[in-house]
């Protein structure tokens, strides 16, 4: 478990009840965003509901992957996960803070702990995709080390596509100060 003033971030089940509800957090703001921007109205709530049990988040579950749940003040604010896409690539998925908690240093402990399980499970790089609309998560990104770059898949609702090495030497990461390395430390699924 890596922790930071109010912060820890550690594994959690993908079925477990924390998970699930930042889970249906996450794809209700990301398809609403989507959504609004494209069709004027919210999404509609069977299909909320269809989405959701579709994707249960099984390729985040070990041995292949991992899922990451931030507490702040030992309640659940955030997730984030990696799977392995290939023996040297992870990627970083369903980056999610709760709007309340955001601004909070959150998410960029989340995606350093995403690193760090994804270092874990072998991998020597690390990749996502994100919306054009999502520019918080862009920007995040691009600051936490991350270039963007050519498509790595065919996602339907990906329009930009990142990639950062993990392995030492890399290019200078901006990283939040409480994921210094040799510090404790412990963010949206892009796409619908």
């Amino acid at each position: 478990m890596n922790t930071t003033p109010g912060w820890t971030v550690a594994p959690e089940p993908v079925g477990s009840p924390d998970a699930a509800a930042l889970w249906r957090a996450y794809y209700t703001e990301v398809s609403d965003r989507w959504y609004l921007l494209h069709e004027g109205h919210r999404t509609d709530p069977a299909e909320l509901e269809r989405e959701i049990a579709a994707d249960p988040g099984d390729q985040l579950a070990s041995p292949g992957g991992r899922l990451l749940v931030a507490r702040y003040g030992g309640v659940a604010a955030g997730m984030a996960g990696v799977r392995l896409l290939d023996a040297a690539t992870a990627e970083l998925k369903r980056v999610f803070v709760y709007e309340a908690m955001r601004g909070r240093g959150g998410a960029p402990l989340l995606v350093a702990a995403a690193e760090d399980a994804a270092r874990a499970l072998g991998a020597t790089r690390i990749v996502l995709d994100t919306r054009g609309d999502l520019v918080e998560a862009r920007t995040l990104y691009a600051r936490l080390g991350y270039r963007e770059t050519a498509p790595h898949n065919d996602e339907p609702y990906a329009e930009h596509w990142f990639r950062k090495d993990l392995l030492s030497g890399s290019a200078p990461v901006a990283r939040h100060p409480a994921a210094a390395p040799g510090s404790s430390r412990t963010a949206p699924r892009s796409t619908p």
